[in-house]
C-alpha cells in the first residue's frame, strides 16, 4: 500500500511540474498585471508576446518546456529509487524495465493536465503544446525535434501558431508510430496529440472558415488568438 501512495505523490509532483503558471506569473512580475485579462485572455506564450514581448514571451515558453521536461526527468528519477527503497517494498509483481515506461507516460500526462488545468489558476491553463515539447524531448528526443521542426516550418510559411500546434502534434504522432518506442511512449504521444489537437477546436473552426490571425497581423479581435 506504501509503495501505491508513494507513486501518488510522485504523479501529484508531476502534475504540480505542469500546473506553475508561468504566463500569468510573468504578467504579474513584469507589468503588475493580470494577463488573464489582457489580450485573447489566455496564459499561453502567445498572449504574452502580444502583451508583454517577445523577450517575456520567449521566457514563458522554454520554462514551460523545461516543466514538461523536468516532469519526465523526474519520473525516470523517482520510480526507480522508489523500486530500490529498503523501506517502500514494491509488489512482487512489479518489475522495473517493464513498469517504468508505463509510470513515466502517466507522469508525463499529469504534467499535461496540470498545464491545461493548473490548480493555481482554478483548473484552466494553457493548451499544453510547449509543455507537451518538453515531454518529447525528454522522452523521445528525435520525435520532439520532428515536432518542434513541423512546428517552426509551419509558422514560418503560415504564420499562424495554431496551425503549427496542430502540425506539431500530428507530427509527433506519426514518428512515435513509425519509430521504435514503448508502447506507453507511443499511447502517451497519441492521447497527448490528440489532446492537444481537441483543445485547439475553435481555432480549427476558424481556419476552415478562413478566419484565424496570422502572428503580427494587427488589428485583430484577440480572443481569435492561439493559446500555446
Amino acid at each position: 500500500m506504501l509503495f501505491w501512495i508513494a507513486s501518488a505523490v510522485g504523479l501529484a509532483i508531476s502534475y504540480l511540474f505542469g500546473s506553475m503558471p508561468t504566463g500569468y506569473l510573468a504578467g504579474r512580475l513584469l507589468k503588475g498585471i493580470d494577463i488573464r485579462e489582457h489580450g485573447s485572455k489566455s496564459v499561453g506564450a502567445t498572449n504574452v508576446l502580444r502583451t508583454l514581448g517577445k523577450w517575456p514571451a520567449l521566457a514563458v515558453f522554454l520554462i514551460d518546456v523545461l516543466k514538461g521536461a523536468g516532469a519526465i526527468v523526474f519520473a525516470l528519477w523517482f520510480y526507480p529509487f522508489l523500486y530500490a527503497s529498503p523501506f517502500i517494498a514494491p509488489p512482487a509483481a512489479f518489475d522495473l524495465p517493464t513498469s517504468l515506461p508505463w509510470a513515466v507516460s502517466l507522469a508525463g500526462l499529469a504534467a499535461l493536465l496540470g498545464h491545461s488545468r493548473s490548480i493555481w489558476l482554478g483548473f484552466v491553463g494553457g493548451k499544453s503544446v510547449a509543455t507537451g515539447l518538453g515531454l518529447l524531448l525528454a522522452m523521445a528526443w528525435p520525435v520532439g525535434m520532428g515536432g518542434l521542426a513541423a512546428f517552426a516550418a509551419v509558422l514560418i510559411v503560415f504564420r499562424i501558431v495554431s496551425l503549427g500546434s496542430i502540425a506539431a502534434a500530428l507530427t509527433a504522432i506519426a514518428l512515435i508510430c513509425g519509430l521504435e518506442q514503448p508502447l506507453a511512449y507511443r499511447l502517451l504521444v497519441i492521447a497527448g496529440g490528440i489532446y492537444v489537437i481537441v483543445r485547439h477546436r475553435a481555432n480549427i473552426q476558424r481556419l476552415l472558415a478562413g478566419t484565424e490571425p496570422r502572428l503580427g497581423k494587427t488589428g485583430m479581435d484577440p480572443k481569435t488568438e492561439s493559446q500555446i
